[in-house]
């Protein structure tokens, strides 16, 4: 499988978390060289090969590698609906299985099970969905917010007063990185997203937010405040530690 890896850097990390991996957006299949080319979800797939590729020392350790899931990990088994809605905690689960932990948030065309079973899903060790809550992590503070702003009688949409609600919340905390799957847009640009998710960011700068939904030609964006986006929808990608300046 080709599926390209984008690789960035960060100015500060945790001491024991050598790279965040970042994916959104993986609506697809693949088939898995690791298992008889046997046909499973695209992330999934990503897993075991990322895992393997940091195993054979292309990558740094899994153990020390973060994954943040930004949502909209499912597809048909032949990537023939668009836009198909499932459960996606096999993708979670593989990723969690190799990498140091998980966190992240459902888009809108995630399940994760019925009510039970995403408690059960919720309560395994490295794995943190996010829905309004935050968690600290190896030092690292996360928020999160799910689904997009929409009818909230469709699956994965809520009306912009309670999304907006929950992204203050998680906003007055001060995260490190926050994690939407629906982020905002940059005004004056071709860069497609909600300007008043824009809005509540810029009130309060200081997070990365990493989001999907939309996809943008150029992954990362500044907004006026300082706030930085990253988009990545339909990408992987690799934020590193910078190196330290002699």
């Amino acid at each position: 499988m080709f599926f390209p890896l984008l690789r960035g850097t960060v100015d500060v990390l945790p001491e024991d978390v050598s790279a965040l991996l970042v994916l959104s957006d993986l609506q697809g299949v693949a088939s898995h060289a690791l298992h008889d080319g046997a046909v499973a979800l695209l992330g999934e797939v990503l897993a075991d090969e990322l895992a393997l590729l940091g195993e054979l020392g292309e990558l740094p350790p899994p153990s020390t590698i973060g994954v943040v899931l930004a949502g909209d990990l499912f597809s048909e088994p032949g990537a023939n609906v668009r836009g198909a809605s499932g459960d996606v905690r096999s993708v979670w689960l593989s990723f969690a299985s190799h990498f140091r932990w998980v966190v992240g948030v459902a888009g809108n065309h995630d399940t994760f099970g019925g009510a039970r079973e995403q408690t059960r899903f919720q309560q395994r060790p490295g794995v943190h969905l996010l829905d309004g809550e935050v968690v600290e992590l190896d030092g690292l503070k996360v928020g999160g917010v799910g689904g997009i702003i929409g009818h909230a009688g469709k699956p994965g949409r809520r009306e912009e007063s309670q999304f907006l609600g929950h992204l203050v919340d998680v906003l007055r905390t001060g995260p490190d990185v926050l994690v939407l799957h629906q982020g905002p847009d940059v005004e004056g640009t071709r860069l497609r997203g909600s300007p008043v998710i824009r809005e509540a960011v810029e009130r309060a700068p200081g997070s990365l937010v990493i989001c999907g939904h939309a996809h943008w030609d150029e992954p990362l964006a500044t907004l006026p405040s300082g706030t930085q986006v990253l988009n990545v929808d339909s990408r992987a990608v690799l934020l590193e530690r910078a190196a330290a300046k002699s």
